[in-house]
């Protein structure tokens, strides 16, 4: 009983002396000191379509090696200087090659005859000057299209030996493979592991055309006899349409995913879901949600606004529906100062405008032009504006299947007087981030294959290292300069 007594007298003590202590008294802890969250640039594909059909973008019917040498390279040169970092240079166009090929015919827009050989390795010399300036390289193909004519009374170029004429359809103004048959999606997956196997492309890339539509290819061919043929299993002659582009697009992803994975897979639809899957049967919604698709680019060439195929409308109907394909922009460049086109495209702030949505947008990462003959002519001041937009350089997102190990970071990163120094591992570049201020979004100022980079301006920089599959390392630590 005692002892009870004493242990009670020692905690009432205690809480005595507890509460006659003032709160000036009591220990405050200190508040954690809270690391700023560094705001890094969104990543950005900038890329260029280069059309060949009737040497359009490229040779522009110069048959001479040196002179179509010198057309490529000054593109890649301005490309370069405008922080322009992919091209999609069409290799199929027309039933055709820009490289040797055991399917088709050379094309007749490399040396003015169909299936001469140019004299030289042109494909590897395209892939070589684009990656010597760090500009990815697609290959844009066909998949369908074998020739055209102005109407009946003309006549298609003979086949190649190797095409059989009953793989092929002749409408009035249009020749192309048949899609009905497994043969032809046969003959398609063949040549696209034919290219992915002997040249180092990044990518495979599909334009608009599957099933041709009405308006191109005048009097149509009846399909019928496919239908009954092959397609018991639809409801629909439209419905036996569209599995046939399916599975010819799920060929191809399949024999890349094979073959060659890191090759990105890449299709440019027109704007309209709606045209897409009535009328060129391509059901471009389902293949991205199957996953089919790497990277689709709807071509939004019509101006903000359009009261049939607005640019904002369509853009935020890819945004939902390209599920979890990566998402980028087409535009049409060539429509500027065009006297034909809508009075919007005589500005350049409707490129600008076009810009500023897609890079707002929480899925668009990139934006393509069309084309690229339009860039060095600057209609209306357009590549000057387009200089401004691209101001500093970009870095292209990971779109593919992961091959190589992942990069490591980038390590001792320092200033040295004037100079930031980092090391890296392995054959990589590195990305090089300036922050002005810590709390405001940071800028790319270099991509590069150098492990240092001159600088002049105060304030934080940091790096990171990519690989050739443009997998990301965390970025250093900031290091104030």
């Amino acid at each position: 009983m005692i002892n009870q007594l004493v242990r009670l007298g020692i905690l009432i003590l205690m809480i005595y002396c507890l509460n006659s202590c003032s709160k000036d008294e009591m220990p405050v802890p200190e508040p954690p000191v809270e690391e700023p969250t560094l705001l890094y640039p969104k990543k950005e594909m900038r890329g260029v379509w280069m059309a060949t059909v009737w040497g359009l973008d490229w040779p522009q019917g110069n048959y001479d090696v040196e002179t179509q040498k010198k057309l490529y390279t000054d593109y890649l040169d301005q490309f370069e200087q405008l922080n322009i970092n992919a091209i999609f240079f069409q290799v199929k166009g027309m039933g055709d090659a820009f490289y040797d090929s055991p399917y088709e015919p050379w094309s007749a827009n490399i040396t003015g005859t169909r299936g001469m050989d140019p004299g030289y390795d042109l494909l590897t010399f395209l892939i070589d000057e684009a990656h010597e300036r760090n500009i990815e390289f697609h290959a844009w193909m066909n998949p369908y299209r074998i020739a055209t004519r102005a109407g009946a009374g003309n006549s298609y170029p003979a086949l190649h030996p190797s095409v059989k004429p009953e793989w092929v359809v002749s409408h009035e103004k249009i020749q192309i493979y048949n899609p009905a048959l497994p043969e032809v999606r046969q003959r398609l997956v063949d040549i696209v592991k034919d290219m992915i196997t002997k040249f180092d492309v990044d990518g495979i890339h599909f334009d608009d055309y599957f099933y041709p539509s009405p308006s191109a290819a005048g009097q149509m061919k009846s399909d019928q006899a496919d239908y009954e043929k092959y397609g018991s299993e639809y409801s629909s002659i439209e419905d036996f349409r569209r599995a046939n582009v399916d599975k010819a697009i799920k060929g191809v992803y399949d024999i890349i995913v094979e073959t060659k994975p890191e090759v990105v897979f890449s299709v440019a639809p027109a704007p309209s879901h709606n045209y897409n899957y009535n009328t060129l049967f391509a059901d471009v919604r389902k293949w991205c949600k199957e996953g089919w698709l790497d990277l689709v680019i709807p071509q939004l060439y019509q101006e903000i606004g359009n009261p049939y195929n607005d640019f904002q409308a369509n853009l935020s109907w890819w945004t939902q529906y390209s599920y979890e394909t990566t998402l980028m922009v087409g535009h049409g460049y060539y429509k500027f100062g065009a006297p034909s086109a809508p009075a919007a495209f005589q500005s350049t702030k409707e490129l600008a405008d076009q810009f500023e949505l897609t890079r707002r947008n929480r899925k668009s990462v990139g934006n393509v032009l069309y084309s690229a003959q339009y860039i060095p002519r600057n209609n209306i001041g357009i590549t000057d504006r387009l200089a401004g937009i691209f101001e500093r350089p970009s870095v292209i997102p990971f779109m593919g299947r992961s091959v190589l190990a992942e990069p490591k970071p980038a390590t001792n990163v320092r200033v040295e007087g004037n100079t930031l120094k980092w090391n890296t591992s392995g054959p990589v570049r590195s990305v090089v981030y300036y922050f002005s201020d810590l709390e405001k979004q940071g800028q790319v100022i270099a991509v590069t294959e150098k492990d240092e980079l001159d600088i002049t301006s105060s304030g934080y920089y940091s790096v990171s290292v990519i690989d050739a599959e443009n997998k990301e390392s965390e970025p250093s630590e900031v290091v104030e300069n």
